[in-house]
């Protein structure tokens, strides 16, 4: 791995272990954690390396392949407010860890990213990556459950993105050549295995060639379109309710919003609209993947993909044409842009007997419409892997 190449280079030494956080993908359950839905999810076998050592001095010091700029501060004195730069996150689970744990070694290392930066969670796995070493390096043993909670306060809290849990729990739970199943609202959540007799898959990432930032997109904005929905739903049905802050469109039937629908203004409907059909997409989903329909699952995940650009109005035009490229192209089962759908990248579910026809196809496709893409675009073909690690 380069990252170790680098380490060795900077510090004249081995690294003392490397950590891993694979990339994810959510077939079905886009746009719904953060208000409590229900998701599935794999992780993939190409990821994030974080090349390692403690500083016993207290010194954080990182870097990264992927940007220029070196960060560094002192385990005492983590900055309490973020610099607005890719190390925000390693900031944020510094001091989300020190509140639940007696951190006192530092560590230094080299942060290494396999795919282009997109809508694959990057930010969970170069935070989750970082805080494995920084929990081995302080000889910190933190549960499933407590890596998830500390990485996403660090992204939500400290960064200011309005996630849910989505992103973390693939990156953690996901084991190779099983669905992820989550409840978001209760944590619960089943590994779901390939059914007897199912077709072959794989997981294809076709990257659009635009880099996108949750912190400077629409996201936050269509997170509280949808509060927004979920709160005055609240008031219609005379429940009892809180802050707006505490408001969620899990907390809200379905039978409410058909009947209160037509009185919320039109982006507020929409967000409500595909949270409840997403819900409902997911456990249809679950059901089909037991009895091993990957046509049905495939439908719905391409259907998942028509509702993020119609009714959660995400998605760079070169996002939504590859996604029409995809849907028009043989042998792709289904699928759906990757992550918030702020530019970054489309993933699919193949049939990987069909990979070569199937790339050439879409880049063909793809490249003719947005020509001056065609050194950036990319696409690659992954399979399901296990979680976290070092």
């Amino acid at each position: 791995m380069r990252c170790e190449e680098k380490f060795r280079e900077v510090y004249r030494r081995d690294p003392d272990g490397v950590s891993f956080c694979p990339y994810r993908v959510c077939p079905i359950g886009a746009h719904s954690d953060h208000n409590f839905g229900k998701i599935t999810g794999f992780a993939i076998n190409k990821g994030l390396y974080f090349a390692y050592s403690a500083k016993k001095n207290g010194i954080v010091e990182t870097s990264s392949l992927q940007f220029k700029k070196r960060a560094q501060w002192h385990i005492e004195m983590t900055p309490a407010v973020k610099d607005g730069d890719w190390a925000d996150y390693l900031r944020g689970a510094t001091l989300a860890l020190k509140k639940r744990r007696n951190v006192y070694a530092g560590v230094c290392g080299v942060i290494e990213g396999e795919l282009p930066i997109g809508g694959l969670s990057s930010s969970a796995a170069v935070t989750l990556s970082f805080l494995l070493a920084l929990c081995k390096v302080n000889g910190i043993e933190l549960s499933e459950r407590e890596l998830i909670d500390v990485a996403l306060e660090a992204e939500r809290d400290y960064v200011g993105v309005s996630i849910g849990k989505l992103d973390q729990s693939c990156e953690i739970f996901s084991r190779k050549g099983r669905l992820l199943y989550l409840d978001t609202l209760t944590d619960e959540y089943e590994l779901i295995p390939s059914a007897s007799g199912m077709a072959p898959y794989r997981i294809a990432i076709f990257f659009s060639g635009l880099e996108h930032n949750l912190v400077g997109s629409k996201y936050n904005k269509r997170v509280d379109e949808l509060r927004a929905g979920a709160y005055a739903l609240l008031g219609y049905t005379d429940a009892e309710y809180g802050s707006f802050d505490e408001a969620a469109a899990r907390y809200v039937p379905r039978a409410a919003f058909e009947e209160y629908k037509d009185r919320l203004p039109p982006p507020w409907r929409k967000r409500c609209q595909h949270w409840y059909d997403e819900f409902d997409r997911v456990e249809r989903g679950a059901e089909a993947w037991r009895r091993g329909d990957l046509e049905e699952f495939g439908r719905l995940s391409f259907e998942s993909g028509w509702s993020s650009i119609h009714n959660w109005e995400s998605g760079a035009p070169e996002q939504i044409r590859l996604y029409e490229i995809m849907r028009e192209t043989p042998g792709i089962y289904g699928g759906r842009f990757a992550g918030a759908g702020f530019k970054g990248c489309c993933i699919a579910l193949v049939d990987p007997e069909r990979w070569e026809e199937i790339e050439r196809r879409v880049t063909a496709a793809y490249v003719k419409d947005f020509p001056h893409l065609s050194g950036k675009y990319s696409a690659y073909l992954c399979e399901t892997a296990d979680g976290a690690t070092i």
